[in-house]
């Protein structure tokens, strides 16, 4: 028994790059190797383990059809990112974003898992120019369409860290656009250092038509990521042009924020603590007078418990 034991605590599972190993290295016909896949899954879970065989790439593997549509798809979807514009606000922003959405599209996941993907679910390898993405005890690796096409994996996973990066070291969208409408694309360069890979953030976020994300992390929903893909392969993905910029109240013409701010002149600091001692001064009776209320609010309340517990 206690052999039997030891035996079972050092059994490992096998991970879905090996069993594709294995099938690669023993081709045999779809059934014998579906076969094989059933007998690997069932040992798996014997002993409570996640079964390789339900990984994407075995699947797909198998589905000669399922891989010729993905493939497919990757192709497209690479030419759709190759297009799609770097620079200008808050298209460059959603551009980013949606890139990233359609890069995930051909590994095989489905909507709602590419939407409840976090971020630490994602990593790039840019030396094979490949996105490995870890959900629900599936592996996927970007198809090499989406490269033949002329997309860049690794670069579109950079590219939209770097968004996220850039947000979290400065809460503005005002600075963030201000960067990607007159920058050069690479204005960004730098910030997806900022990202901490073990991140449990959702990977994707709403965004507004003003280039605003949520304050909370929110995921995008599968909705929304089944939409975008659609839009985007259809060739009716929106146009997400300059927001308008603010009138001044003056003279109603256009002005950006900077032109309406005025220098601080030498008195400025001086207004300023005058201020806050006139309201001290007014503001110091404040918590006596509300103590007075809340004592006749306790003897209205003493009153009205009296007359309504009286006799009758």
């Amino acid at each position: 028994m206690k052999a039997e034991a030891s035996t079972v605590s050092h059994r490992k599972p096998m991970a879905p790059e090996l069993l594709a190993q294995f099938l690669s290295s023993h081709p045999a016909g779809t059934v014998t190797q579906r076969r094989r896949i059933s007998v690997i899954d069932t040992a798996h879970h014997r002993y409570g383990f996640p079964a390789p065989g339900r990984s994407d790439n075995i699947r797909a593997a198998l589905d000669a059809t399922r891989r010729a549509r993905l493939d497919n798809l990757a192709a497209r979807t690479g030419e759709v990112i190759s297009r799609l514009p770097e620079t200008g606000w808050p298209a460059a922003l959603f551009a980013r974003r949606d890139a990233m959405i359609l890069t995930l599209a051909p590994t095989g996941l489905t909507y709602t898992q590419i939407a409840a993907l976090r971020i630490c679910d994602v990593t790039a390898d840019p030396v094979t120019d490949a996105l490995h993405v870890d959900a629900v005890d599936r592996v996927a690796v970007i198809p090499p369409g989406l490269v033949a096409a002329g997309a860049s994996p690794a670069r579109v996973y950079r590219r939209w860290m770097e968004v996220l990066g850039f947000s979290d070291r400065y809460f503005s969208t005002h600075m963030l656009a201000g960067l990607m409408d007159t920058g050069d694309g690479n204005e960004l360069t730098g910030h997806d250092g900022r990202i901490d890979p073990a991140d449990q953030r959702p990977l994707l976020t709403p965004i507004d038509r003003w280039g605003h994300t949520p304050l909370t992390a929110t995921p995008l929903t599968a909705r929304a990521v089944a939409d975008i893909t659609a839009a985007h392969l259809s060739g009716q993905a929106p146009r997400h042009i300059h927001p308008p910029q603010r009138k001044s109240p003056e003279n109603n013409s256009s002005t950006t924020q900077s032109d309406a701010i005025e220098p601080l002149g030498d008195d400025y600091y001086e207004h300023g603590i005058a201020a806050r001692k006139h309201a001290h001064h007014t503001l110091g009776s404040v918590t006596s007078a509300l103590d007075e209320i809340e004592d006749r609010a306790d003897r209205l309340l003493a009153e009205l418990l009296e007359l309504i517990e009286g006799p009758l």
